[in-house]
């Protein structure tokens, strides 16, 4: 049993390492390319227009829970609202143009249009109940009534007289120094100052290497080795097989919830796996619930938003999935009926899985760039 864990953590590390670089990639190319104002333009306001444009954002690109982790916090430390990062957290995870494209294959038309369109409500519905609980908002307008009443502006500041000595003059003179910042003219450079040569600036390359592969990986390693672990043993004791016999239901979509929460599995990855529970007997409605939290939360992301999003926010994210899911699970069970679609899974197609090269070798520049020591002497370009 031991080894057979020991081999489900490594499995679940290579499902995961090629993704994780990708979301470390995304989150420096963030960090480096796109400028404060531009991602506060995207996604930095509030309410309802930057939830969506962040669950449209982020609904095509080919992340899972644990690669979306270090794109979403990029995103945050960019100027991205707290609402914003909740929904883009949600709606890239959940579906993607490649697990769409399998969901087809696999479950039929039905099943690949509603999933994409519940991951869109999901993620803008919790984005919506998370504003309920940022105080971002709240603290913004503090501090720009506090800025109204201390700025510079606010009052007339104190002239003062002060006697200086040119460095381009033979005689000291007397002037008034206004400090005021709304002057008209802005302060003239020294005449002795030198000219100064452009400084070339800096490799955008390598930033956005330096900060995916050692500052963000850095901040999240641990939890994320916390949260692989913690899958590879859920694999080991609660196999997919174990869940069908839960067959529909509410009854059935709350195991889901349990089960699927915490799981690390992707988009891509669940959609063999909710195939086959579809063929074992499992309603439409409770697989739907599985395909939407398993790939949108684990247990590494609990930790790292509960750092980066604060707990009230960690906690409606948890929520509003949740109950979001299980709506979007019952609405489908509801309209099956009524509508008499047909969802018919199929697991005779062939799955298109990335080459093993990729997976190992992903998995080892992870191991690499984790390392600290090993990383600072081998490329101590990236600290």
């Amino acid at each position: 049993m031991v080894v057979n864990m020991l081999i489900n953590i490594w499995l679940v590390f290579l499902d995961t390492a090629f993704w994780l670089l990708i979301g470390l990639l995304a989150a420096g190319f963030i960090k480096s390319f796109i400028s404060e104002g531009t991602m506060q333009r995207w996604v930095g306001g509030h309410g309802l227009g930057a939830i969506l444009r962040a669950a449209l954002f982020g609904a095509p690109l080919p992340l899972c829970s644990c690669g979306v982790l270090p794109a979403a916090i990029g995103l945050r430390r960019a100027g991205a609202s707290k609402e914003a990062t909740v929904s883009f957290l949600i709606s890239t995870p959940e579906t993607s143009i490649d697990s769409v494209a399998v969901t087809y294959a696999l479950m039929g038309p039905v099943m690949a249009i509603f999933r994409p369109v519940a991951a869109l409500v999901n993620a803008v519905g919790t984005g919506l109940l998370t504003t309920l609980v940022a105080d971002e908002k709240i603290a913004e307008e503090k501090s720009l009534a506090a800025t109204e009443e201390t700025g510079c502006c606010a009052s007339k500041q104190p002239e003062t007289e002060a006697v200086v000595s040119s460095c381009c003059a033979s005689e000291p003179k007397t002037v008034v120094n206004k400090t005021s910042c709304c002057s008209e003219k802005a302060p003239e450079p020294s005449c002795c100052s030198e000219a100064k040569a452009d400084v070339p600036s800096q490799n955008k390359v390598m930033q956005v290497l330096s900060y995916a592969g050692a500052e963000l990986l850095d901040d999240i390693s641990k939890w994320l080795a916390f949260g692989i672990v913690l899958a590879g043993i859920m694999l080991t004791f609660i196999p997919p097989d174990w869940l069908a016999q839960w067959g529909g239901g509410l009854t059935a979509m709350l195991v889901m919830l349990v089960v699927g929460v915490p799981m690390y599995i992707c988009a891509v990855a669940s959609t063999p796996v909710a195939a086959g529970l579809l063929l074992a007997g499992v309603s439409p409605g409770a697989v739907l619930v599985f395909l939407l939290v398993g790939p949108a939360t684990n247990i590494a992301s609990f930790a790292l938003l509960k750092q980066e999003l604060g707990l009230k926010v960690t906690g409606m994210y948890l929520f509003g999935l949740s109950v979001l899911s299980l709506a979007m699970g019952l609405l489908l069970e509801w309209l099956l009926e009524v509508q008499n679609w047909q969802i018919e899974a199929s697991l005779g197609h062939a799955h298109a899985m990335l080459p093993a090269a990729v997976s190992w070798g992903s998995a080892f520049i992870l191991i690499f760039l984790a390392i600290k020591p090993l990383r600072r002497a081998l490329v101590p370009q990236l600290g």
